[in-house]
């Protein structure tokens, strides 16, 4: 378990991180999500030991941050760092190697990780060679190679197609099994939505939610459901303690001030005819989004 306990950061007068906390669980993934320029980076540069904060803690499972820690932390940065001339398993190799993995090892831990990435292309080849998208599962490859022990990525899924994202999904899911904490960034909100356990909004270097998926919506959002009838739904707007979102003939999405209000509709609904399906709605990650950071 990694713990951020206050972070403030400055650049000159500009300062970037206000007093930022949060904790990414051991064997969770945990999805850092913010707006360019919010302070995602720079908070991984500090948890990497890269920059300093100027006040502040990090913890990790109640102990400091210590330079042991962070050298068993896999980091991707969202800048490519490898070298494009090199033969891919080199310097996969290579890298394995400051952390003590014999030749072997890392030779064999590199060509496993590039066969579970789908790596299109051989593992000789020089990583120019190859397309944006397999770069991009080099890099995943690199931080995992010499088998860490937490992961920071900063946007990880950048440039691949759909088949690589599941590819990459499972090996991050089962790297986060081994009861490893997991900490990326990613603007692709449906992914994030999809793969986190937890998850922390930042906006302007200040924390505006963190919690599971279901417990941010149950914070900060109305309660929504959605109503597939046989008749047109537009009654539904003289209803009291209902807030129409959206209606489209028979089907309606509303909120309700409460539930009595929302099981109100379904009753008045089977009065009128026929009802096919009633259901809450989950708000999606990307609305969640828009709601915490512009409150």
């Amino acid at each position: 378990m990694i713990t951020l306990d206050s972070i403030t950061r400055s650049f000159g007068s500009t300062t970037v991180l206000h007093d930022l906390s949060f904790t990414i669980e051991a064997g969770r993934m945990t999805g850092f999500v913010g707006s360019n320029g919010s302070g995602k980076t720079t908070t991984m540069r500090i948890i990497l030991g890269v920059l300093a904060a100027d006040s502040g803690r990090i913890t990790v499972d109640g102990h400091d941050i210590t330079p042991a820690h962070r050298s068993a932390i896999g980091y991707m940065p969202e800048e490519r760092g490898l070298y494009p001339k090199m033969p891919i398993i080199d310097q996969l190799v290579y890298l394995a190697r400051f952390h003590g993995l014999s030749r072997s090892t890392a030779r064999r831990r590199g060509l496993e990780l590039l066969e579970q990435l789908d790596l299109v292309g051989e593992p000789s080849d020089t990583l120019e060679s190859v397309s944006l998208g397999n770069q991009q599962k080099v890099q995943i490859a690199a931080a995992l190679i010499h088998q860490p022990q937490a992961l920071v990525l900063d946007e990880p899924f950048s440039g691949l197609d759909p088949a690589a994202v599941e590819r990459t999904l499972d090996v991050l899911k089962g790297f986060a099994s081994t009861g490893a904490p997991v900490l990326f960034s990613s603007h692709q909100l449906d992914l994030v939505e999809r793969l986190v356990d937890d998850i922390v909004i930042i906006n302007r270097g200040r924390l505006v939610a963190t919690g599971s998926t279901d417990e941010l919506r149950r914070l900060r959002s109305r309660a929504e459901w959605t109503l597939q009838g046989g008749e047109d739904m537009a009654w539904v707007r003289d209803l009291p303690d209902i807030d129409v979102i959206e209606l489209d003939g028979s089907w309606v999405r509303f909120a309700a001030s409460h539930s009595d209000a929302a099981e109100a509709v379904l009753r008045e609904a089977l009065t009128r005819g026929s009802v096919s399906s009633f259901a809450p709605h989950h708000l999606p990650l990307n609305r969640l989004f828009q709601e915490v950071t512009q409150s």
